[in-house]
């Protein structure tokens, strides 16, 4: 397969997982109430994304945005 043929031969089947609530809630400089972070994780299983990392299993000491 050359370079130019790699552009025009797309994948059929893309997986997309969805990490945000789990990485991008970290990022924030205050606790996300878990009431929010489960009106999240619900809106985008609803927009029809079928895999969702919701949370890690770290220590609130080192990630303290995960308490909730």
């Amino acid at each position: 397969i050359t370079g130019f043929q790699v552009l025009w031969e797309l994948p059929r089947f893309v997986k997309i997982v969805e990490v945000g609530p789990r990485d991008g809630l970290q990022n924030e400089k205050s606790t996300v109430p878990a009431s929010v972070k489960i009106e999240l994780i619900h809106k985008l299983v609803a927009s029809g994304l079928s895999v969702v990392e919701a949370t890690s299993f770290v220590s609130p000491k080192w990630v303290p945005q995960v308490i909730t």
